[in-house]
């Protein structure tokens, strides 16, 4: 007589070897939705205002003053998101989470002493997150598509200052999907270092070639001054976001993420 069976199988979703294998890729995708979504909940984090730029780009060097500007400005906008009378965290400063630009917009957004994301990707180079993202609010994606997701998800506002490739991804996949409409809600997009676009994108090109509309020309703004993007930053985030008193609109209580008119896809 065979001897009964002295073992469990473990639980299927405590199976390390199975969840980290390919037919287990869909969970892990999912993983990378729902555990974001439920730490925003947990920090009241209702929208973002997300900085785009180089992790080359150092406090000291030939770049240095978009170091400088990125700072000054994310603390700024923190100070001004912070005065604002709500009981949810609104328009909070969010990076990937690295050095250079990245960095110095979560340090800004630290100086004022105010919540910042950092959502980071693992990197064969080793990207690590910069010390100055809060507590709590430090992410690693594996997959590209969900940390874009989430830069997406909650901005209602974007700030590209000059970067290489996967700033201009960055920046073209939100123009694009603002110019699709699969953004349902407005973005307030300012690209920052007028001088550096328009040597890199000839957007006048574009419209001359009829590969954009005039009418696509309207879907950012150009800045060269924290002051300056400040401005921008404001008035549309109170035009399109917030009464003109400057209160949020009811209901002010949030127990997720506001994504209202925020669809992708």
């Amino acid at each position: 007589m065979a001897n009964p069976r002295t073992f469990k199988d473990d639980l299927a979703y405590k199976n390390e070897r199975f969840l980290d294998g390919s037919a287990a890729r869909s969970i892990r995708i999912l993983s990378e939705y729902l555990e974001p979504l439920d730490r925003f909940r947990r920090e009241r984090v209702r929208d973002t205002i997300v900085f785009f730029g180089s992790a080359r780009i150092e406090e000291t060097g030939p770049m240095s003053r978009y170091y400088a500007e990125a700072r000054e400005l994310a603390r700024e906008i923190t100070l001004w998101c912070d005065s604002l009378p709500s009981n949810a965290r609104r328009f909070v400063v969010t990076t990937g989470g690295g050095p250079g630009i990245m960095e110095a917009a979560n340090r800004g957004a630290h100086d004022a002493g105010g919540k910042t994301i950092g959502l980071n990707i693992g990197l064969p180079f080793e990207q690590m997150p910069n010390a100055f993202i809060t507590p709590g609010l430090s992410f690693e994606f594996h997959y590209f598509f969900m940390r874009k997701f989430w830069f997406a998800y909650l901005a209602k506002a974007l700030v590209v200052f000059p970067g290489g490739y996967g700033t201009l991804d960055e920046l073209t996949e939100l123009l694009t999907l603002t110019q699709t409409r699969k953004l349902e809600k407005k973005i307030v997009i300012v690209l920052y270092g007028s001088d550096f676009w328009k040597e890199i994108l000839n957007f006048d090109a574009m419209v001359r070639h009829g590969v954009i509309s005039p009418e696509d020309l309207k879907l950012f703004d150009m800045a060269d001054t924290p002051q300056q993007a400040l401005d921008l930053l404001k008035d549309g985030l109170t035009k399109y976001y917030l009464k003109p008193d400057g209160e949020p609109p009811l209901p002010t209580i949030v127990d997720t993420p506001d994504i209202t008119h925020s669809r992708i896809g």
